[in-house]
């Protein structure tokens, strides 16, 4: 009963670790090429093809050190790379909540009207 719920949950982690790099090459590849330049990141054939060895390791390779590796170049594309290539290619959270120039962070500037 202990090891069916373990493998359950082992074929969870497995799954959504999968998911997260589909997820992570697909945003990749949409990405502009002179969008990696400009934020100063790897150009985004190296992404590409990290990613995409990713998947693969995920969907055929059942080593979990190197699913770990696969899931680590994940979390930085996420965290460092896609931040950076959304602030360089205008795609900040503002423009697309309607805001304004002179929005401050709690709202808009009216002048003390």
């Amino acid at each position: 009963m202990l090891l069916t719920a373990f493998g359950g949950f082992m074929w969870l982690i497995f799954t959504a670790m999968l998911v997260l790099a589909v997820v992570a090459l697909v945003l990749a590849a949409v990405a502009r090429e002179d969008a990696y330049r400009a934020a100063d990141k790897q150009n985004k054939m190296f992404w590409l093809i990290i990613l995409g060895i990713t998947v693969a390791v995920n969907l055929w390779v059942p080593m979990l050190f190197v699913q770990i590796a696969g899931l680590v170049a994940t979390i930085v594309f996420f965290v460092d790379v896609r931040p950076a290539l959304r602030q360089v290619s205008g795609g900040g959270g503002r423009g697309r909540r309607g805001g304004s120039s002179s929005d401050g962070p709690y709202g808009p500037y009216n002048g003390g009207r």
